[in-house]
């Protein structure tokens, strides 16, 4: 009998490990759309609730902000990058960043033309010396763009998570350069509660201007926020957002996502349990023969070493990952706050049984 054939599988679970956003969206997400759909409001922003929910950031992050909400992620990020990039700019970051890979090259075409210059170092962060050279990198010479802003992705796309030293490190380079520092924070509650620290401390504290604040990889149905620290960019974030084709008229339902996520620490909740998912997930795999994880799980992604049979098998029982993009026998598992034990706990045994 083949591998294939005798393996136990999902026995009826989801068991869907590719990505954190396969997940739908939290029961009390939901119900504040159904809420927020009743009766009429103020559109483009205007309504009490958007009023409200900034005045819930500022508390948050202990500072006086700017907010300004969007439907994806690409948006975030795009529109951020835009705000505080010319068109002749450099923005450094990670060659395995999000931005650098896998948004299409709209950062190049929402600042018009700023170019996205990689600066390597280790589980996906960038190294500081390898920034501070590359900071400096033909500043001044009209022939060359010019390094204006770097971004750093917190969690990192292989799931690691920038320690705030090394947050303040990054930071004093952009000071010192007078770049600004964007976080794309896709996965900012998954670093957070990795780091048991405070959201300011996270962030502005460390140097960041301009936040990508994701919400909907941690369940919500389709809301992010730019948090700016850096209030003096609020207008051409304004104008930015607007001519970008992404101020909502109905700016309310987005609100009420973000106002649900944060309701009694959902957002909080929510990405704890993805983190304890993974780590749940990492044990399990760690003591399988033929199993490797690369690299210490320490937010709710798992990159491992595996046979190509027992990738294959599993594959075939039902479960679903990525493989094929990081090398050789190397596969990604991401979990969610809506991944379950039994699904963990069924992944792990059947490759245990193909490794038996």
């Amino acid at each position: 009998m083949s591998n294939t054939q005798r393996v136990s599988g999902l026995d009826g679970l989801q068991g869907g490990f590719t990505s954190d956003n396969i997940a739908g969206a939290s029961p009390q997400v939901l119900d504040a759309l159904m809420a927020a759909s009743i009766g009429a409001a103020q559109p483009y922003g205007n309504d009490e609730l958007t009023a409200q929910l900034e005045q819930q950031f500022i508390a948050l992050f202990e500072c006086d902000l700017r907010l300004f909400l969007v439907p994806t992620g690409t948006a975030a990020n795009v529109i951020s990058l835009a705000t505080v990039t010319p068109g002749w700019g450099a923005i450094l970051c990670h060659p395995d960043a999000h931005i650098n890979n896998d948004e299409c090259s709209a950062p190049e075409f929402y600042t018009g033309g700023a170019r996205l210059v990689p600066v390597d170092g280790p589980h996906g962060k960038l190294d500081p010396g390898l920034l501070r050279d590359a900071a400096q990198r033909k500043r001044g010479d009209v022939h060359s763009v010019q390094p204006s802003a770097v971004s750093i992705t917190q969690a990192t796309e292989t799931g690691h998570v920038y320690s705030l030293a090394e947050l303040h490190e990054v930071g004093q380079v952009c000071r010192e350069s007078g770049m600004k520092l964007h976080m794309d924070g896709a996965r900012f509650a998954n670093a957070l509660v990795a780091l048991d620290c405070s959201p300011a401390q996270m962030t502005w504290q460390a140097g960041v201007d301009v936040l990508s604040f994701g919400a909907t990889k941690n369940g919500v149905l389709s809301a992010e926020a730019i948090v700016l620290f850096d209030t003096e960019l609020a207008d051409e974030m304004a104008f930015r957002r607007k001519r970008g084709g992404h101020l909502f008229s109905k700016m309310r339902m987005l609100s009420a996502q973000i106002d649900a996520y944060l309701h009694d620490d959902l957002w909080l909740h929510n990405a704890r349990h993805a983190n304890d998912m993974a780590q749940r997930l990492s044990c399990g795999l760690s003591v399988i023969e033929g199993v490797e994880l690369l690299g210490d799980t320490e937010a709710n992604i798992i990159f491992c070493r595996m046979p190509p049979v027992m990738t294959e098998s599993l594959l075939a029982a039902g479960f679903q990952f990525y493989t094929r993009r990081w090398g050789p026998g190397v596969v990604r598992l991401v979990t969610s706050f809506a991944t379950s034990e039994r699904e963990v706990d069924a992944f792990v045994a059947t490759a245990a049984e193909l490794a038996g």
